[in-house]
């Protein structure tokens, strides 16, 4: 598919994350490149003792290079074809491709799946790729057929949305289109529930699959609680505590987009319940002053950091939304509480929310502590990739 363009040789010293299997190689770390070189490259990587270290895609920025291979072995089709096999095969085995409750998933998750730069979901045969490197947004229509390759009837299309996940300053004008095949959204399954799915207009590639098992979950605890899901986008949660037997479920969000798929997925699914109401409202201004109304309150906000320059602003806004649903609730109330942001730690999110709770002065306990499902593989070498992270409290 693609020839190694140039060599990039690092500094002294500079191979030991390399040598430790870390897939990014920063600028900072580079000594010299030999040969000409364009963001999107495959290069070659050697120690300043031209020792082979990897192979992986040029760009420019911080992440010099997302390696795809720490040997050195030829970067073509059949290399291609045998990780998209492997990330098939992991979902194969984890229940998600044939399954009749569960049709929408998380097929390819860049470094938790050694394919840096690159994510694949799958939509009840649709398959929506996301690049997040030139490299990978290069080699998008092999991919796409290698898949096809790989899946044969189980995938009808698929669809590059890669428009807003490329780097900024790349040399590339994307355009979203279908690189194989022609779908129109669609209604998917997660146990056993159904939603409209938009991978043209939505959200990242239409629906936040990584909170499916914690949906599930706010099922278990929805039973006779008065539940309040912020920042609810599709109504994910809403849907999963109405499952559960909630005697009230409110859904509120600032978009006028979100509400309006939010009720099409509870009618697809409660036609006409009068449980459900939904609210399009600023968070912290709906939540002020709904004392005591609510012992069931889920708060899934976009990320507040999206680059550690926000880090600090982030943390004060996840202080402030958790102390505020702390001093609402109910006694006895249950808060699901997430930050989806990379660049907030788990230690710095929980030390947040701890300072919400000592702010609202409540006693407040963890219950669960959570995290992305199995499709959103974190490799061990790459702990940036656990991105999602949750707790449960109960709030006494």
């Amino acid at each position: 598919m693609t020839e190694i363009k140039a060599t990039v040789v690092l500094g002294k010293g500079k191979e030991q994350s390399l040598q430790r299997f870390h897939p990014w190689v920063f600028s900072g770390a580079i000594q010299k490149i030999e040969g000409a070189v364009n963001e999107g490259d495959l290069v070659k990587v050697i120690s300043s003792n031209r020792e082979f270290l990897a192979i992986g895609h040029y760009q420019v920025g911080s992440i010099a290079v997302r390696v795809i291979s720490f040997k050195d072995v030829p970067v073509d089709a059949a290399f291609w074809k045998a990780r998209l096999a492997g990330a098939v095969a992991l979902r194969l085995s984890l229940g998600l491709l044939n399954s009749d409750q569960t049709n929408v998933f998380r097929l390819v998750h860049g470094e938790g799946d050694d394919m840096p730069g690159l994510v694949i979901d799958f939509y009840n045969g649709t398959a929506v790729l996301q690049a997040h490197s030139v490299g990978m947004f290069l080699i998008r229509i092999e991919l796409a057929q290698l898949l096809k390759d790989i899946l044969g009837d189980r995938l009808a299309a698929v669809y590059d949305k890669s428009d807003k996940t490329l780097p900024l300053k790349a040399a590339v004008r994307p355009e979203n289109e279908y690189l194989l095949g022609n779908s129109p959204s669609a209604v998917v399954k997660e146990y056993g529930n159904s939603f409209h799915v938009d991978w043209v207009e939505g959200q990242k590639t239409g629906f936040f699959i990584d909170q499916r098992e914690n949906r599930h979950l706010v099922q278990q605890y929805a039973s006779g609680r008065d539940v309040l899901n912020m920042f609810c986008y599709s109504g994910g949660f809403s849907f999963y505590a109405l499952r559960g037997g909630a005697r009230m479920v409110h859904s509120v969000d600032a978009s006028a987009k979100a509400i309006e798929l939010t009720d099409r997925n509870v009618a697809l699914n409660f036609q006409d319940d009068p449980r459900h109401t939904s609210y399009l409202a600023d968070a912290f201004e709906f939540m002020r002053g709904i004392k005591d109304k609510y012992d069931l309150i889920i708060l899934d906000p976009p990320a507040f950091a999206k680059h550690r320059n926000a880090l600090h602003q982030a943390l004060q806004a996840y202080k402030k939304l958790n102390a505020r649903a702390f001093e609402e609730i109910r006694p006895g109330g249950i808060v699901f509480t997430f930050s989806c942001s990379q660049v907030v730690s788990k230690e710095k999110f929980r030390e947040a929310v701890f300072s919400g709770a000592a702010i609202s002065g409540r006693q407040v306990r963890i219950l669960h502590q959570l995290n992305q499902p199995a499709d959103h593989p974190v490799n061990i070498y790459h702990p940036e990739g656990e991105y999602l992270k949750g707790l449960v409290l109960c709030v006494d």
